[in-house]
């Protein structure tokens, strides 16, 4: 991450020079950060295993040369499912080089879809790769579900149970694709084509927070949720008593979404969607002060300095939209402000002068980037990163495409 905008004209080469300075030191405390996490999850892995090593030892007569090797594989798994919280890749990657985990795409799939120790987010970042052999891992751990003789709605539920959904929409689109196509197989006639479930999972998703967001004041009636779903079935209509039963198992019980424990607090801040610094209009007599931007988990965080742990506000972006602005005194600005509730302040937060967190009193959040190229590259992170956003960009599409066909 770059400690200073691309364009730096205002500084002297002294200020220049002290920058360079810091961003030294910045790398050096990443690479101290880097190392201790790596220490504490081994420590983690040690306490693991001695508790481990206490229980065999309370239940076996005679822990020999057997229990010691299994002690030792506990200990790397342990280890290994540590790794793949902070970074999946490297995760897998290490628990095959210590031959706990076979390079076979099927074996690493059930692992991932028993999930016992590992981060649900996690598991939803590394299922959405684009990488030819995270697709193969995808379609096998899908194929782990039984979704034989399951309405759509029971079928999600074990589906969007078993890891948390990532918020990058080609990412999403991957993972509902396949899905889709496992659903169908299991469930052959049910629907026309596998559009016609993809389309309907993302109706069903999208109806879910409709109707249990306690943000919108608009909850859908049956007759909308029949009329956004009218031709997806290759032009054709789903029959109304299916639609009905799959609306009122929504509208009755929500879907319950895994939360992950309290290992990955790091996980947040150390795998942004992106980061950098900006310039942001805010306090009491308006004034642009320059702030480090983080973008993860559907919020916008902003922090005084890089190296601070706490940030100075947090920005959720559900609901909330993005788009350009022209500022007199700022050049390359954009704004995001809500579109359904305009006079309303956005629901976020911050801390004041006392260090006290308090609501944030802004209608819109006004922010200035160094180039236009970089206004660019945050305005299109941000939308993709908005809840809504990809869900409705992926049904828009993937109804044209039904649509093209007839």
């Amino acid at each position: 991450m770059d400690l200073c905008p691309a364009e730096s004209t205002d500084l002297s080469g002294a200020e220049e020079a002290e920058i360079e300075t810091i961003r030294k030191h910045k790398q050096e405390l990443l690479d101290d950060i880097k190392r201790l996490k790596e220490e504490i999850a081994e420590v983690f892995a040690e306490i693991e295993c001695f508790q481990h090593a206490e229980e065999r030892q309370e239940t076996e007569d005679n822990p020999g040369e057997q229990t010691r090797q299994l002690s030792q594989r506990d200990k790397i798994l342990s280890l290994g499912r540590k790794k793949f919280n902070m970074d999946p890749e490297k995760g897998i990657q290490y628990l095959i080089e210590h031959q706990v985990l076979s390079s076979d795409l099927q074996e690493i799939a059930r692992f991932l879809h028993k999930g016992e120790g590992l981060n649900k987010t996690a598991i939803g970042d590394y299922l959405g790769g684009r990488d030819p052999t995270n697709i193969q891992i995808l379609q096998a751990f899908v194929a782990c579900h039984q979704f034989a003789n399951l309405n759509l709605v029971q079928a999600l539920r074990q589906f969007l149970w078993s890891f948390r959904l990532p918020g990058e929409a080609q990412k999403i689109d991957r993972m509902m694709e396949a899905f889709a196509n496992w659903y169908c197989k299991c469930n052959p006639g049910v629907f026309q084509s596998t559009d016609t479930c993809y389309v309907l999972s993302f109706s069903i998703i999208m109806l879910n927070t409709s109707l249990h967001n306690p943000n919108v004041k608009d909850k859908p009636h049956f007759e909308r949720f029949v009329s956004i779903n009218r031709g997806i079935d290759n032009g054709g209509d789903l029959p109304e008593e299916l639609l009905k039963n799959l609306f009122e198992s929504i509208k009755n019980e929500p879907f319950s979404i895994p939360e992950d424990d309290g290992n990955d607090l790091t996980h947040t801040f150390f795998n942004p969607n992106r980061e950098g610094w900006l310039l942001k209009l805010g306090g009491r007599v308006k004034t642009w002060k320059r702030r480090w931007f983080i973008l993860t988990d559907n919020c916008l965080y902003y922090f005084e300095y890089t190296t601070d742990k706490e940030p100075l506000g947090i920005i959720p972006l559900e609901n909330l939209s993005v788009r350009k602005v022209n500022d007199p005194k700022k050049p390359n600005c954009f704004e995001l402000f809500n579109p359904n509730c305009k006079g309303q302040k956005i629901k976020a937060c911050k801390t004041d002068g006392d260090g006290k967190v308090v609501e944030g009193k802004h209608q819109s959040y006004k922010i200035s980037a160094a180039t236009p190229a970089e206004r660019d590259e945050w305005i299109e992170a941000i939308r993709t990163s908005i809840t809504q956003d990809p869900f409705y960009d992926l049904v828009s599409a993937r109804k044209k495409k039904i649509a093209s066909k007839n």
